[in-house]
């Protein structure tokens, strides 16, 4: 059975890792579209929006008057240096960057265009943006582009916090740009008396654009997880279910072999008795008589009282309670004395300690006699010490309910087998070592009696400690 455990939960881990990475790719790949998609129609809308508010202009309304202006005054000292092929010139356009992008950065003006965009198209997202220049250059001879700054590289005269993986930030405090925000990119040649090229992007989005993302794919979410939790809830229902049919088929198995091995043990006796008595040379003398149909009388009531617990298996899920009150201590009292004439030959210490004189309570008296004896007969027979101890004792607990304990020396019962105890056809493995004869439906039936009067039963116990089974008589019971 391990194997074939082992065999199946491997086979399940591996099928639960396929889903689980199947539900994940599916669910990653609609992020990405969802990411890819989001706020496309509003930065549809921005783009053509912002487009219009730059039409002859860049960056922002105003940007190309602050570009035209330093380039107008800057111009000849930088195409002289440049002819010349003076060192310097590498020094002054860096510092002829660094000013126009200062200066671009003071008159910033993209946020009162995205308040205005927000209240046209009645947007109610807080929006954050980042205004990038990619790069700036100058045309000196012909259509040759002379580069001031570019994003490729890093300048140091121009101020390194302006400086970023995208370029230089004109304005706004989006540290994420990327294709998914882009508004709009433009590559503008500027043409008044000169020429230069600008390119430059807008990004803007939502500032709560991530959490935004997973509200839209919460229900995509829930229903991954569902689809998840569903799959593991059935299979470990019915790994449950298959490992209890599995215990339980190998329990029956048990049982099967147990009666058979029962049950042939007296009737084989009882048809050797019965060959004997046929014998004309036994007949002869009536003294043989006697011993033969004793074996035969004895082998008959043990053959009825196996035939009685096979028939228990049926009858104990339809108990009929004859239930009457009696004095507990009374009738333990009798029912010890008989058990003792029963031991008298045996190795047996049975002892009764009376703690509680209120002891009155009502229930069936053969039922709960069979119980207790069932109980007494475990506590002897899974006990391997020379002398065999056994005690009752009667006692009121904290509540005032009433109890009936029973402990004994015996061979005691693991934790995992408690788990079991009162099952049907359950015997533990140390039962299986002591040899002991039985069909695991002792404990079954003391818990199905204690069921049907409405009371509750615990069982405390060691390996070679010996047990404890108490009994509680609710106080509404008596």
């Amino acid at each position: 059975m391990k194997r074939s455990l082992v065999t199946y939960i491997g086979i399940s881990i591996i099928c639960f890792l396929l889903l689980a990475t199947v539900q994940f790719i599916l669910v990653r790949n609609t992020y990405e579209l969802t990411n890819a998609r989001f706020y496309f129609s509003e930065r549809i809308a921005m783009k053509e929006s912002y487009s219009r508010s730059i039409k002859n202009d860049k960056l922002f309304p105003g940007g190309s008057e602050i570009i035209d202006g330093f380039l107008s005054r800057h111009l000849s000292s930088l195409y002289a240096l440049y002819k010349s092929g003076d060192p310097a010139f590498e020094t002054y356009k860096q510092v002829f960057a660094d000013s126009i992008f200062h200066a671009l950065q003071q008159k910033e003006s993209i946020r009162r265009f995205l308040n205005k965009f927000k209240q046209e198209k009645k947007v109610t997202d807080s929006l954050d943006y980042a205004l990038i220049v990619e790069s700036l250059s100058v045309n000196f001879d012909n259509d040759l582009y002379i580069p001031i700054y570019d994003k490729r590289k890093r300048y140091p005269l121009i101020d390194s916090a302006m400086q970023e993986e995208a370029g230089v930030r004109i304005g706004g405090s989006l540290r994420k740009v990327s294709e998914q925000n882009k508004v709009n990119g433009f590559s503008i040649r500027g043409t008044q008396g000169y020429a230069y090229r600008i390119n430059f992007e807008l990004h803007v989005e939502p500032y709560n654009r991530q959490s935004a993302i997973l509200r839209q794919m919460s229900m995509t979410f829930s229903l991954s997880l569902l689809s998840i939790l569903i799959v593991v809830t059935l299979f470990f229902v019915t790994f449950r279910n298959w490992v209890k049919q599995k215990k339980l088929s190998e329990m029956k198995s048990d049982f099967i072999n147990n009666i058979t091995h029962e049950l042939h043990t007296p009737l084989a006796t009882i048809i050797v008795a019965n060959k004997n008595l046929q014998n004309g040379r036994i007949l002869e003398r009536k003294e043989n008589i006697q011993p033969l149909t004793d074996v035969i009388q004895r082998q008959s009531e043990r053959l009825k009282i196996l035939i009685d617990e096979v028939l228990d298996i049926a009858s104990t899920n339809r108990i009929v309670l004859d239930k009457k009150e009696y004095r507990l201590n009374d009738l333990l009292d009798e029912l010890l004395l008989d058990y003792r004439l029963k031991l008298m030959d045996t190795n047996i210490e049975l002892v009764f300690h009376k703690e509680t004189d209120k002891d009155l309570a009502r229930f069936d008296k053969f039922h709960f006699t069979t119980m207790l004896l069932n109980i007494f007969d475990n506590a002897v027979k899974y006990n391997s010490n020379e002398i065999k101890k056994l005690a009752v004792t009667t006692r009121a607990d904290r509540h005032g309910d009433l109890q009936v304990l029973i402990q004994d020396n015996g061979i005691g019962i693991s934790s995992e087998d408690l788990k079991h105890v009162f099952e049907k056809f359950y015997r533990a493995p140390d039962q299986y070592k002591m040899q002991s004869k039985g069909l695991g439906l002792g404990l079954y039936y003391v818990r199905k009696i204690i069921d049907a009067h409405g009371w509750s039963i615990r069982v405390d116990s060691k390996p070679s400690k010996g047990s404890q089974f108490i009994i509680t008589i609710p106080h509404s019971n008596k």
